[in-house]
């Protein structure tokens, strides 16, 4: 019996492939799934279940929020009865959950670290935004360009870029986008899905 290099690579990797999987206990078997908390599917099926619409991008990806007594969100899934997403939600739906208020690790405060500062400091809004202004400010009016080296009008600034966040709505987003085009920056890049 001829047997040739390919036949012989297959049988191998068949026989290799088999031992490895019997020595590693997968079970071929049908698996069953249990759940490992009921407590948050029952109280998720007596909540008040609310379906919205996700506010990152144009698709219109349809949510279920439920709400306990109090009217707080404490889950958020896709809808499997919406047409567009069926239930599937991606990467920027599927967090949602963490920009609600119930989120403790959601940053409610602005932090500052000074330059070669190990310690994060407490500022307010105000602050804050008056800082980046001035910064923004200084940086601009040091490198305008009116005019190229040709002597046709330009209006831009180089030295400053502005890439946005995959955690905007389509409406923050043209906003951003208006505001870095009206300080004159021509690299404007934003990341719309993760």
């Amino acid at each position: 019996m001829q047997v040739t290099r390919r036949q012989f690579l297959v049988g191998a990797g068949a026989v290799t492939g088999g031992l490895a999987l019997s020595t590693l206990g997968v079970n071929a078997n049908p698996a069953r799934a249990y759940a490992a908390d009921l407590t948050k599917i029952n109280k998720v099926l007596s909540a008040t279940q609310t379906t919205t619409i996700c506010c990152y991008c144009s698709c219109g990806c349809s949510l279920i929020a439920s709400t306990d007594e109090e009217g707080k969100i404490f889950h958020i899934e896709g809808d499997p009865d919406h047409p567009v997403n069926e239930g599937t939600l991606c990467p920027k739906g599927a967090a949602l959950m963490q920009t609600t208020p119930v989120n403790e690790h959601r940053l409610t405060k602005v932090l500052y670290r000074a330059p070669h500062e190990s310690e994060w400091q407490e500022k307010d809004w105000d602050w804050a935004l008056t800082e980046m202004a001035k910064k923004i400010k200084a940086a601009r009016d040091a490198d305008f360009m009116a005019t190229n080296s040709d002597g046709k009008t330009v209006n831009r600034v180089e030295t400053m870029a502005f890439h946005g966040s995959s955690n905007v709505d389509t409406e923050e987003c043209w906003m951003m986008v208006s505001t870095a085009r009206a300080l004159g920056l021509v690299y404007v890049d934003h990341q719309a899905r993760v």
